[in-house]
Order: C-alpha cells, then sequence, then structure tokens
C-alpha cells in the first residue's frame, strides 16, 4: 500500500496454527513467534511480496522509488530488479506462470512482465485503486483498500468475482498486501499490526495473527508492517515491512493474545 499517513505493517511465517471457535465468541488472535531473522534493504518501501523457486520477489513504493527485485532469502542479494518510472507509485505483484503482473496504486493500470527476465510485455487497466495481489489455482487475487477484493481472470484480468472479508460479520476495510497459504487468504491490514486469514468462500475472517513484536521499534509512521511470502514446498511463512532491515520467517504462537485493534475491527470499529 501507499505512503502513510498513520501506519502499516510487514512480516515472515514458518508456520501456524489453524483457526478454532474461540470459547469468548470473539475471533482467535494468536501472537507469532521468531524461527529465523534474514537481511532486508531497509530502503525498500515495501509493497508486495512472494516467494517462487527457491527466491523472494518484492515490489516497492513511491514515485521514482518504485519497482521489484528478485532476491536470495538468505543474504538479501538483488539478483535481478527492474524500476518503475514516475510517475507511477508501484504496488502489489504476483506471478502467474511465466509472467509477472505489477499494481500501481491510483493510476487504475497494471503492467505485465515476463517473469524469468523482467521484460516488459504489456499492460492492462482496473478501476479503482491498487493494492496487494495472490493467486490461487485459477484465479488472480486483488486488493484495493477496501473491505473487497476481487478475483481476476489470469489470461484478460477481467474480474471474475469478487469477496466481502468480514470479522464478526463486520466489514474489514484497507486489506493490503494479499499470500495465498494452504487454502486461505492472509492479508495485512493496513494501519494495524494484524494479519487477517480469510476463508476464501465465505469471506469470513477466521483468526489474526498479530505481528506487533516485529520490526524497527524506532521506526517512523510511514514505516509500517507489509508484505506476506510462503513458501509452500517448506512450509515457511515469512513476513516484512516498509524500510525494515529485516525479514522475518514466524510460525503462530498456540496461546491467544489480546488486540484492541482486533476487538474492534470484530465489532465495526467500536472499542471493546
Amino acid at each position: 500500500m501507499k505512503r502513510l499517513i498513520g501506519a502499516v505493517v510487514v512480516i515472515a511465517v514458518a508456520g501456524w496454527w489453524w483457526w478454532k471457535p474461540s470459547d469468548d465468541g470473539r475471533i482467535p488472535v494468536y501472537g507469532v513467534a521468531i524461527a529465523a531473522t534474514y537481511p532486508h534493504d531497509q530502503a525498500a518501501f515495501t509493497e508486495g511480496l512472494f516467494f517462487q523457486d527457491g527466491s523472494l520477489y518484492e515490489s516497492t513504493g513511491e514515485v521514482g522509488e518504485s519497482g521489484f527485485r528478485q532476491s536470495d532469502v538468505a543474504t538479501g542479494r538483488v539478483i535481478r530488479s527492474y524500476d518503475l518510472p514516475a510517475p507511477y507509485f508501484g504496488e502489489g505483484i504476483v506471478p502467474w506462470k511465466d509472467r509477472l503482473y505489477q499494481l500501481t496504486w491510483k493510476d487504475q493500470k497494471g503492467f505485465i512482465y515476463g517473469l524469468k527476465d523482467f521484460a516488459s510485455v504489456g499492460d492492462f487497466s482496473y478501476t479503482g485503486e491498487g493494492w496487494g495481489a495472490t493467486h490461487n489455482d485459477h484465479a488472480i487475487i486483488m486488493s484495493d483498500g477496501t473491505s473487497t477484493l476481487r478475483f481476476l481472470d489470469p489470461e484478460s484480468l477481467q474480474t471474475l468475482s469478487t469477496l466481502k472479508v468480514t470479522a464478526g460479520g463486520c466489514p474489514v476495510a484497507k486489506l493490503n498486501e494479499l499470500e495465498w497459504v494452504d487454502g486461505q487468504i492472509y492479508a495485512n491490514i493496513w494501519q494495524t499490526s494484524l494479519i487477517a486469514r480469510i476463508d476464501p468462500k465465505t469471506g469470513a475472517v477466521t483468526s489474526f495473527l498479530d505481528i506487533s513484536a516485529l520490526g524497527p521499534k524506532d521506526r517512523g509512521p510511514d514505516d509500517v508492517a507489509n508484505g506476506i511470502a510462503y513458501d509452500a514446498g517448506a512450509k515457511r511463512l515469512f513476513v516484512t515491512g516498509k524500510r525494515w532491515p529485516q525479514l522475518y520467517q514466524i510460525r503462530a504462537n498456540e496461546t491467544r493474545v489480546t488486540s484492541d485493534a482486533a476487538n474492534a475491527l470484530s465489532a465495526c470499529g467500536a472499542k471493546s
């Protein structure tokens, strides 16, 4: 997502607990444990993240600083990169077959590249804003800053369907960076330290991960958590944030934690 007037966050995870009903009726919130820490470019204003074929792919925002890169997870070494020229503000990226799709924030335009060489091969348009992106086995899934996710045909990039995301029946807006994780959609929620785990059939948030313990403690208001990547083969979950010096591999704790932000989301914004 974009530059903050408030705040946003990102992390990396490698394991988690499946949702189970809460005894008190509230949506469960779990803290996370750090399984490993890796270097991350502290100049990167992270907007998108995914893992594929042994490499980490990351997109960055800010006009004049936007682009995307392929890097080595263990060392942070950049293998290949592409600079997105002004006036575009880069947002989420997602792979599909031999291509890579990139969203932009307010320009209602996306770009298509070769996944192996980052060569430009086309563009596409959409209405509204572009925030995060991921995919399942038949569609590209896109967020636009609202509580509604769009499912796009990967070939025509036209909207196939939409999904309203709710927590306790309340719309969950500011859905940001996305990742498909073993049949669920994981989503950073802008201006919170929460990752929502979403049922792709109903749109219901089944649980939250609270990553507030991650990231630099003295970061600026724009340097929020954003970015989720999943290594499906090794069951590793990664997260990071805008201008964070670390990429984290994490796993969810079994013990539930208290989150005022999650309680407010589940109460339609009311304090609880």
